[in-house]
């Protein structure tokens, strides 16, 4: 099989960082106009109607064996309806630069899953520090976020989230490499779409719903770009890059938020945002280093 280019993958990475930057503010937009699961249900529904769509056009099979669909089942559940639901109706109490720090524990948790299920997943002290050091500089960034006034259950639910997503991350990276990252999409979107519109049209106020511009144009570009483009490349960077290192996006999201922030509503650029973002670069770029740096450093150093 040819080798895929280095330059497509740091460009795909590149560009998930920034979508999945831009979503904690289309969710929140979107629940201006929708509430939370009628909302991620609209989302995940019109993003699998895309996905069979670019399947019929491009004449992508998809597989129907009993261990794809066992997986298709668990994904649907357990990386998007709950994990989603959890983080929609977490935002409508909680602020998105709290939320980005509490998903902050998600590349923690996909360390140790990838320890007890993946053996050959490469950690090591340098990507350990490396996480360290990133999540540091969420926290920094942060801080002012923290508060006992915060609604906990909100903060819980976001941990939680981040737990579920990152043992389906490892899971799917043990599971499904022989699966297209189309199909992969497909019937776990159609199963959170499907799932999430009835537990909202269950539960939810639906004098709530107010039919805006802002809310229209969140929801389509959380389903076509935050979902569609965002999953379909997720999965397919997953076969060519460490789990772990995939899960280090959930340190630069944040900073793309901030930086959208700045650019589309003017908002504030502080020194902490200067420092902390530092920390998440070093930390990010520590965590790519080759696992036997550690030991080229002690021998620069005894040479020395």
């Amino acid at each position: 099989m040819k080798e895929t280019p280095a330059y497509k993958i740091i460009i795909t990475y590149a560009i998930l960082c920034f979508v999945w930057g831009s979503t904690w503010l289309a969710i929140k937009a979107s629940l201006e106009s929708f509430p939370p699961f009628l909302s991620a249900g609209l989302r995940f529904f019109i993003a699998s109607f895309t996905i069979f769509i670019l399947m019929r056009l491009r004449g992508t099979e998809l597989k129907t064996d009993k261990e794809s669909f066992r997986l298709y089942i668990m994904m649907g559940f357990f990386s998007f309806v709950i994990p989603f639901g959890l983080v929609y109706w977490a935002e409508q109490y909680i602020d998105s630069g709290l939320a980005s720090v509490l998903f902050g524990v998600y590349p923690f948790f996909v360390a140790i899953f990838s320890y007890f299920m993946i053996p050959n997943e490469e950690i090591g002290i340098i990507r350990i520090l490396g996480m360290i050091l990133g999540f540091s500089g969420i926290a920094i960034i942060f801080h002012d976020s923290f508060s006992f006034s915060d609604y906990i259950l909100g903060m819980f639910a976001i941990i939680l989230s981040a737990i579920m997503q990152a043992f389906m991350a490892v899971t799917i990276k043990k599971h499904g490499k022989y699966l297209n990252p189309l199909t992969m999409n497909l019937v776990p979107m159609m199963i959170a779409g499907i799932v999430m519109l009835f537990v909202g049209l269950l539960i939810e106020d639906f004098s709530r719903v107010k039919i805006t511009e802002t809310g229209v144009f969140a929801v389509l570009y959380l389903a076509i770009i935050g979902s569609v483009v965002t999953f379909t490349s997720f999965y397919w960077l997953l076969k060519k890059v460490s789990v772990i290192i995939m899960s280090l996006i959930a340190f630069i999201t944040p900073i793309v938020a901030i930086l959208l922030g700045w650019i589309i509503y003017g908002e504030i650029l502080s020194e902490k945002h200067m420092v902390g973002t530092t920390f998440v670069l070093i930390g990010v770029l520590i965590a790519n280093l080759p696992s036997n740096s550690l030991e080229k450093i002690k021998k620069m150093a005894e040479r020395i």
